[in-house]
């Protein structure tokens, strides 16, 4: 087990393109960390350079106390997990898992020990004779983890491995990665652009937008005090709603203005943005703190927005309504599915002042409400 250490790492590609810049991250032995962002956002490529799979333009990468920028990737003591799996189609899952031990020379009782000690581990023993082709895509990838696992690295790296697999075994490997990392307690990196396999599986999540670090805190943390607005956009299924309008003071009160309506901002988020008023900012809102009831915890006429419910989504327990207003077309709310609700219905709808979010504009504004008592530094 080790520590990982990256700082001011920078990866430039032929004709200027940057796909890192400037990364700094220290990660923990034995924390598990995710990267998680949009396509493009250099993710796979800080896993790579990690790796030894891609050269660092700047910048210093440790494993452990060793510098590694110069350190092929054989001898980087990490064990890298990717996307396709990459078996051996013409190798018994027993050769496949062996074949990394067998090219260092390690004896072959120690191989056989290791291999059915990992394969015990996977619950695969009964595969061992079996070749990649008579495998499920879930069996594969625990052959595939498995043939990490031998090595007994420093660090496991993960690029994307659950992607090719169904929405049903997703859920289920993600549970056995994480009891796996439970019970063997190496340092893991994983790469993901699934955001909810980033939330379950991360100690720390590292949110990335154009291979820049956005964010890098716990899950929770994350979700409920997003960085800017890119994260609070990014995290979240559905995603946070945002409405763009002006701050405004009245009396001794600060009403956010969104055209069509407006609402009151609770003390806490009054006092942080005082010095905006007049000012155009953004209002991030989740779809869980919109609420229908009007006998609700939070239902005021000081936080009132009238929707026309658009779509309608039956979710069990729940419901996902697609709201419009005459400033906005696309609002989402998760409200409880206890009464009838109609596409066209006219209602009224309450915001959770104390858990809405008001951002600079832009893309990636800064959230102006941010409690960062508890921001952990990356």
């Amino acid at each position: 087990m080790a520590t990982v250490q990256l700082t001011d790492v920078v990866k430039i590609y032929p004709g200027n393109v940057k796909a890192v810049d400037g990364f700094n991250l220290s990660i923990a032995d034995a924390e598990f960390i995710v990267f998680v962002g949009p396509s493009g956002c250099g993710k796979s490529t800080t896993l790579r350079m990690i790796a030894g799979l891609e050269e660092i333009t700047e910048g210093t990468i440790h494993i452990g106390d060793r510098v590694v920028n110069d350190v092929p990737p054989k001898d980087r003591d990490i064990a890298m997990v990717f996307q396709n799996y990459a078996l051996y189609p013409h190798m018994t899952v027993y050769k496949n898992m062996a074949f990394g031990l067998k090219l260092r020379k390690v004896p072959k009782a120690e191989i056989e020990k290791k291999v059915h000690s990992a394969a015990s581990i996977l619950g695969i023993e009964d595969l061992l004779e079996r070749k990649p082709k008579a495998l499920s895509g879930g069996q594969r990838q625990r052959v595939a983890v498995g043939r990490a696992i031998v090595r007994d690295p420093a660090c496991f790296l993960f690029d994307e491995p659950l992607s090719n697999l169904d929405a049903k075994l997703r859920v289920e490997m993600r549970a056995e990665l994480k009891r796996l990392h439970h019970q063997l307690q190496t340092t893991t990196v994983y790469v993901t652009h699934d955001q909810e396999e980033a939330m379950t599986l991360g100690d720390r999540v590292v949110v990335m937008k154009d291979g820049l670090i956005q964010q890098c805190q716990t899950p929770l943390d994350i979700y409920r005090q997003p960085a800017n607005r890119f994260v609070a956009g990014f995290v979240g299924t559905p995603p946070t709603n945002f409405f763009e309008g002006t701050l405004i003071q009245e009396d001794s009160a600060l009403w956010f203005d969104e055209g069509s309506a407006r609402v009151r901002l609770p003390a806490r988020s009054a006092e942080m943005v005082a010095g905006k008023v007049g000012c155009p900012l953004v209002m991030g809102v989740r779809p869980e703190s919109i609420s229908d009831d009007p006998t609700g915890r939070f239902a005021s006429q000081d936080n009132v927005i009238r929707f026309t419910i658009n779509v309608t989504e039956p979710l069990g327990d729940k419901m996902d309504l697609y709201l419009i207003t005459p400033n906005h077309d696309h609002v989402v709310a998760r409200v409880d599915a206890h009464r009838g609700l109609e596409t066209g219905a006219q209602l009224d709808f309450y915001l959770d002042m104390e858990r809405v979010h008001f951002f600079e504009p832009g893309e990636t504004g800064v959230n102006l409400t941010r409690e960062t008592e508890s921001v952990a530094s990356a």
